[in-house]
């Protein structure tokens, strides 16, 4: 039984209305021994809450409820996700039964209210259960997924033209060898598990954004080595797909936490080149596996070594700004104009201004 308390004040009907509506247990109390026992607690809430307090002094509950909310009661941390994105929610007092209903990949009803903590969106939960698809609700999980903004189809050809572009035959070798490996799950995975691209076809779509600047700049300056560049940019990340558990419930995996998407990659080169039989020493080779460990760029960031060569530092570059870029868009395009944007983890916690006017 969740627990909602009956101190004289909130829109009590409107909230047990859409909690009796998600199935959830409750009761209107104000009772200290039913407050105990339950599971969980609502406090309903007013705007002059300082008036609220009063009420819950004159009935006896403040220091119950302060109690209450610091004896430790387990809570599930969510990731709620739709094709508009996603946003952490806290549901407290989960019972052991409900810790293992909700799992991950689920599709749930929620009830809740957008609230900032901390600078960042959250849910605040006051119902939620499965999906019930015998009565006609969502059963595909697919249905929810964020995707990337253009056809796999679309991306696929792109991609396949960029691929004539890789004059030097040891590198395009490897790259076709590796693509075709994984060219499934290329399309189909996320970049991160969040932060930037983390979405279906995430991966490839990064990659092709990516793609385009790399050959503007191999444009604007002829001393880059076209080949080398395009091949790191191919391959720079598909060790993600080992890294990551997909695009549903994304996790990452037992190699993923342990070795992580740089090493990996190091490793699929050296099996494509024992595999295609080619010399592992060739510097064309060790140019590329360059490319990939140090395109973190610094050794605080995951890579094993800092960029030496021109193209591994562009690649650093290209991979930065594709990924800072998506990442301001995306808080931008939930801001209103004239405000910040929420804090992005993956830029210092920085927020940026969304101007009132464009032109």
């Amino acid at each position: 039984m969740i627990a909602v308390i009956d101190y004289g004040v909130g829109n009590l009907f409107s909230l047990l209305s859409s909690l009796n509506y998600v199935g959830l247990d409750t009761k209107l109390t104000n009772d200290v021994e039913e407050i105990k026992s339950a599971k969980g607690i609502i406090l309903p809430g007013v705007g002059a809450f300082r008036d609220a307090v009063s009420n819950l002094e004159k009935y006896g509950l403040k220091d119950i409820l302060i109690d209450e909310a610091k004896n430790g009661k387990p809570f599930l941390a969510f990731t709620f996700q739709d094709k508009s994105g996603q946003m952490d929610g806290k549901y407290w007092s989960a019972t052991p039964e409900e810790i293992e209903r909700f799992s991950s990949g689920s599709i749930v009803y929620l009830v809740g209210k957008r609230e900032i903590f901390n600078g960042m969106p959250q849910i605040k939960i006051t119902g939620l259960r499965l999906s019930r698809p015998e009565m006609g609700e969502p059963s595909e999980v697919s249905d929810f997924l964020e995707h990337a903004p253009m056809k796999r189809e679309e991306m696929e050809e792109e991609l396949n033209s960029i691929l004539f572009e890789i004059i030097n035959p040891t590198m395009r070798r490897i790259v076709h060898k590796i693509l075709g490996k994984y060219q499934h799950d290329f399309f189909e995975y996320p970049a991160a598990k969040r932060h930037h691209h983390a979405f279906a076809g995430g991966l490839s779509y990064h990659t092709l954004s990516m793609l385009r600047l790399a050959k503007a700049i191999a444009e604007q300056y002829p001393e880059v080595n076209r080949s080398l560049l395009l091949s790191g940019v191919l391959l720079h990340d598909i060790g993600k797909i080992i890294e990551l558990s997909g695009a549903i419930g994304t996790e990452y995996t037992l190699k993923g936490k342990l070795m992580g998407h740089i090493v990996l990659m190091d490793e699929e080169i050296t099996k494509a080149c024992e595999e295609l039989d080619i010399d592992q020493s060739h510097e064309d080779v060790v140019l590329l596996k360059h490319l990939v460990l140090a395109h973190h760029g610094k050794l605080e960031y995951g890579s094993p070594v800092r960029p030496l060569l021109l193209e591994a530092e562009i690649l650093h570059h290209v991979d930065l700004m594709d990924a800072s870029v998506t990442m301001i868009t995306s808080a931008l395009q939930k801001t209103e104009p004239g405000q910040f944007s929420e804090r992005i983890f993956g830029l210092d916690n920085r927020t940026f201004y969304k101007p009132r006017t464009v032109e």
